[in-house]
């Protein structure tokens, strides 16, 4: 019988997780924070010794496109989760966009549907337009147009109010302050409530 070898000895692990005789076993390695398994390598464990921190002797199965592979919370076996990372996923509650950095399940108050408009609404499965919400904001928007239409006529007539009380104004003047009157009178009447607004025209 030779004397020589040209085997690799293989470590064996008792039920203590220690090893029972030295040699060589391909460990594997998971992320300490996630479980998550990052690498394989060989290891020599001398009698007594046991795997190197956060590894396991039990090699996993490659999971499918879109899982993620991880240690099961227990330690004990391989499981899958769902992987969306990198991904853009939105709040429900504020429509804010974020980008999926943890593997698993997404959480209840996210989702991947992108909302189509600032006024849209989570209803628990879907987006919806918020028609209230979109009304109100396309009231306030009127009411800060009409208030710049009004202190521009307001100052505009301010101006040639003064030429004419001081019996300096040209008869362009008195006629652009009689078009300025008119017009500050169409703004007064605008509804700022109505779906469709129909803006006076400003004078020259």
């Amino acid at each position: 019988m030779s004397h020589y070898s040209t085997n690799i000895e293989t470590a064996e692990l008792g039920e203590n997780g220690l090893s029972k005789k030295a040699g060589w076993i391909t460990v594997y390695h998971v992320n300490q924070d996630t479980g998550e398994y990052q690498s394989a390598s060989m290891e020599y464990l001398m009698p007594g010794v046991g795997l190197p921190a956060h590894s396991y002797p039990d090699k996993p199965e490659l999971p499918p496109v879109g899982q993620a592979l991880h240690r099961s919370a227990d330690g004990k076996s391989w499981e899958f989760s769902p992987d969306y990372r990198g991904q853009t996923v939105y709040r429900t509650e504020t429509r804010q966009e974020q980008t999926v950095t943890q593997f698993g399940e997404l959480p209840d108050n996210v989702t991947p549907r992108k909302p189509e408009s600032e006024f849209d609404a989570w209803d628990g499965k879907k987006w919806v337009l918020d028609k209230e919400a979109q009304a109100a904001a396309a009231r306030k928007v009127a009411k800060q147009e009409l208030a710049s239409r009004k202190a521009g006529a307001a100052s505009r007539m301010n101006e040639l109010t003064y030429a004419v009380n001081l019996d300096i104004a040209t008869e362009e003047e008195k006629a652009a302050l009689t078009e300025w009157q008119k017009y500050a009178v169409l703004l007064s009447r605008v509804d700022v409530n109505a779906t469709d607004i129909e803006w006076p025209e400003q004078p020259q």
